[in-house]
């Protein structure tokens, strides 16, 4: 069975259902990927509805093209979600009827061991999500200083052990080049002297690295603020992460953009955020059920958010 059919997009009908996806509606679809979710959003959306399918992986791309050959209304383009108003306006897609994020690296990308993102196989610290270009995992890894390792262990890692494990890799390096998925995780599991456990303790370590590698938390403030915009009034952004440190950027971006009302001495009350004003479709994240979680262990840790930008009359009721 090929990797496509193996496939399965996370929280797949919770999506559709957030999206509220409609007969001739227009979406894009900002991390591609095998483009589960943007098959059945085209399927949904019928014969004159749009997509615009965007990602920095040209392997996921080519992919993406052969599920989806044969239906209208496709466009799919390599990008970076970080520049999603761009390259939406450059194709057409000035304003939608929903944006859809699927945040961090796809099943393809964790069990090719030659793009570096797993220690579960060997191979090369690369950790790129577009082969083509920047730094690998392999440069930080031998460029920074043990303050800067530990910083980015600790920022984007949320590692507790973030110094000790950065001096055990200055140390190790020292000795001979960290250049491989296994020596690195080696060098972080010994710095802790670690024997077994449920969680290796180099998972931090491998999504520090990847988000800083890829500039994951950057690209996602962009799309964020980007898709937003690109909204229609009632257009919906949906937006699926798997670590708590993205998770709670996408709660704090739309927190900013529901706002608040603010009560006045005067009487009254005035709405104080970020424009374009938006409501919350759910208050919480929605997170997968006990079956999906059976049947897909990596979707454990998804949370889905999403929501609605206000239509001009909601608004104009704000401003009053």
């Amino acid at each position: 069975m090929s990797q496509q059919t193996q496939h399965v997009p996370v929280l797949l009908q919770e999506t559709l259902a957030a999206l509220a996806v409609r007969p001739g509606g227009t979406y894009i679809d900002g991390t591609l990927g095998h483009a589960g979710h943007a098959e059945a959003v085209l399927r949904l959306a019928g014969p004159a509805g749009r997509l615009l399918g965007i990602d920095r992986d040209t392997a996921a791309l080519a992919r993406a093209a052969e599920r989806l050959r044969g239906l209208p209304g496709v466009t799919l383009v390599p990008g970076d979600h970080g520049a999603l108003a761009q390259l939406a306006r450059e194709h057409g897609f000035d304003s939608v009827d929903g944006v859809l994020l699927d945040l961090g690296v796809n099943s393809a990308q964790l069990d090719t061991p030659e793009r570096g993102f797993s220690f579960m196989r060997d191979g090369p610290l690369d950790m790129r999500l577009d082969a083509l270009r920047g730094e690998t995992a392999a440069d930080l890894v031998a460029r920074l200083e043990a303050m800067e390792l530990a910083a980015l262990f600790r920022e984007l890692g949320e590692e507790p052990r973030a110094q000790a494990i950065a001096r055990a890799i200055v140390r190790a390096r020292a000795r001979a080049p960290i250049a491989t998925t296994a020596r690195l995780a080696e060098v972080v599991a010994a710095a802790g002297g670690w024997h077994g456990g449920r969680r290796h303790p180099a998972t931090r370590v491998f999504q520090a690295l990847r988000m800083a590698v890829n500039d994951e938390l950057g690209a996602l403030r962009a799309a964020l603020e980007d898709g937003l915009a690109l909204l229609r009034p009632g257009g919906r952004m949906a937006v699926i992460s798997f670590e708590s440190l993205t998770d709670r950027e996408v709660k704090t971006a739309f927190m900013a953009h529901a706002g608040r009302l603010v009560s006045l001495l005067q009487g009254g009350a005035r709405w104080e955020g970020r424009k374009p004003a938006v409501a919350w479709v759910h208050r919480h994240p929605v997170t997968p059920g006990e079956t999906e979680v059976a049947a897909n262990p990596r979707a454990r840790s998804a949370k889905l958010r999403v929501v609605r930008r206000l239509t001009l009359e909601e608004e104009m009721r704000l401003a009053a």
